[in-house]
């Protein structure tokens, strides 16, 4: 058991921090409960100025009323922005990047924002109202503001404002170091902070919420406000500095084969080039990384930044791989389902989902990183997605729609066509879905409209942790991408949405009624 996951069992067991609080920090050190590295964690709560009452009440409303409140504060004029900005901090403060449930959360709540864009008016409060809801209740489960993991930090003149320092505290595991010169550096350049942060992500285990972390973290400042800028980098420092320590042989293996593309492809001081890719070699990269071996894939994408090809091109590439990934899925394995992923289902955290959350991440990240991580970013973005079609599962011999499905759809009417999709979707009939998806955009009807019909879905369903985030994605995805191509990631959010119809979230019904909407 890890450091902290020991401390986190202890204060579960006296009542999480209620004790720590009565004791002071001093005599909980003096007593062993807690490590020294952690003293300063007991001192001093975050503020969040004007936000902190809202922040507050996110944490501390019984959830059994919180919706009806919120509610409220909406009929009176509050945005629904701000209450993602509060619910943002609220969780950042809890959960400070360490908790499986509540750092999903965190990711949900600006797909949850736009979401609310594409309902209809009177329904534009139901995906906030979602995530808000989730994630007051694990703010509860995991102790309330009693258990709260970021504090307040120390000023120091001392630390350093130099990304070599974060990394060497990051590599000696010395998080209240590693913190102190992140707060410098964002207090100094919050880019440069960033550009020191990003090959620390880089270097742990290649995994989706370590890359989707710090991206979704650095976009939140476009609504909470870039003065919370190091409230939001701190959960992705403290996300790695916690990685186990059984993932650093695979942290060498494809670390070792960066340095080795970078050699081979004189990549040091290079810029990112210009060229834009055409759709044939966006597909030949695309088949690359979806076919070939980590190893190919990563080369092929640090020649292409070699060769002066644009980054938005290559990213292009990683994310139709993933979204390739989606549609050969071959679901849920019967020894792994659960009651929200039965067998057979694509939803949640399968293959094809964390492939394309983790490709668009790294793709974001290489156009809002500068220097070096431009390129880091497109060469492990490559191999993921390559790494991620070799983890134990099952793949179909081909992609969906198969021949089957696509000779049963004839429809050329939008309108048609969107009820078949519907009727597809709520009999959970994946292949399907995809080959109606297909045939709206070969017709070049609005996407708008599709889109509308999957926010229904990513709203009402529960979508075990990913529904918003995901349909997030491929929103993105298809809007920087040929118009010849970008379908194929349509074809992936029809086979996923369909495959969690049936499970409505939780507290849905509940914010229905006080809307007034039918349930």
């Amino acid at each position: 058991m890890s450091q902290n996951s020991s401390r986190r069992a202890f204060l579960q067991t006296v009542g999480c921090g209620t004790f720590l609080a009565t004791l002071g920090s001093t005599l909980a050190v003096d007593l062993g409960l807690v490590p020294a590295a952690f003293a300063n964690e007991l001192e001093g709560s975050l503020n969040f100025g004007e936000l902190e009452p809202l922040v507050c009440e996110l944490q501390e409303t019984p959830l059994d009323r919180l919706q009806s409140a919120l509610v409220q504060k909406i009929r009176d004029g509050l945005e629904l922005k701000t209450l993602v900005a509060a619910g943002a901090l609220a969780n950042a403060r809890t959960f400070g990047g360490e908790d499986y449930i509540g750092f999903h959360t965190f990711m949900a709540l600006a797909p949850a924002l736009h979401l609310s864009t594409l309902m209809p008016a009177e329904a534009a409060a139901l995906p906030v109202l979602k995530v808000l809801y989730r994630n007051t209740q694990r703010i509860h489960d995991f102790g309330g503001r009693q258990a709260e993991v970021l504090h307040e930090l120390p000023s120091s003149s001392n630390a350093s404002v130099d990304g070599a320092a974060l990394n060497a505290s990051f590599r000696s595991r010395a998080l209240a170091r590693g913190e102190q010169v992140l707060a410098n550096m964002v207090a100094h350049d919050r880019q440069s902070a960033l550009d020191a942060l990003i090959p620390i992500v880089q270097d742990t285990h290649p995994e989706v919420h370590r890359t989707v972390l710090p991206y979704r973290a650095w976009e939140m400042q476009k609504i909470v406000g870039t003065e919370h800028a190091l409230t939001l980098l701190r959960q992705s420092l403290r996300y790695c500095v916690r990685l186990e320590p059984q993932h650093r042989a695979e942290t060498t293996a494809h670390g070792a084969l960066l340095v080795s593309l970078w050699d081979e492809y004189k990549l040091h001081g290079k810029e990112p080039g210009k060229r834009t890719a055409d759709k044939t070699l966006i597909e030949k990269w695309s088949q690359t990384f979806a076919t070939g071996s980590p190893e190919d894939a990563g080369r092929a994408a640090a020649s292409a930044c070699a060769e002066g090809f644009a980054p938005q091109s290559i990213g292009e590439a990683i994310s139709l791989a993933a979204s390739h990934l989606v549609l050969r899925d071959g679901g849920r394995l019967p020894q792994w389902e659960d009651q929200l992923k039965p067998a057979g289902t694509v939803h949640g955290d399968s293959m094809g989902v964390h492939a394309s959350d983790a490709a668009n991440a790294w793709r974001n990240l290489a156009q809002v990183g500068t220097g070096r991580n431009v390129f880091a970013c497109l060469i492990i973005g490559a191999w993921q997605v390559a790494r991620d079609r070799q983890y134990p599962g099952n793949l179909l011999a081909e992609p969906l729609p198969i021949q089957h499905h696509i000779d049963q759809v004839r429809e050329t009417d939008a309108g048609k066509l969107l009820a078949r999709l519907d009727e597809a979707i709520q009999s959970n009939l994946q292949g399907h879905a995809t080959a109606i998806a297909y045939q709206y955009g070969k017709l070049g009807l609005p996407s708008d409209d599709i889109f509308r019909t999957f926010a229904r879905y990513a709203v009402s369903e529960d979508g075990a942790l990913h529904a918003e985030k995901y349909f997030q994605t491929v929103w993105d995805d298809f809007h920087v991408t040929h118009p010849e191509l970008r379908w194929q990631h349509v074809a992936a959010l029809a086979r996923v949405t369909a495959s969690e119809y049936g499970r409505t979230a939780a507290g849905q019904l509940e914010a229905r009624e006080l809307l007034g909407l039918k349930t």
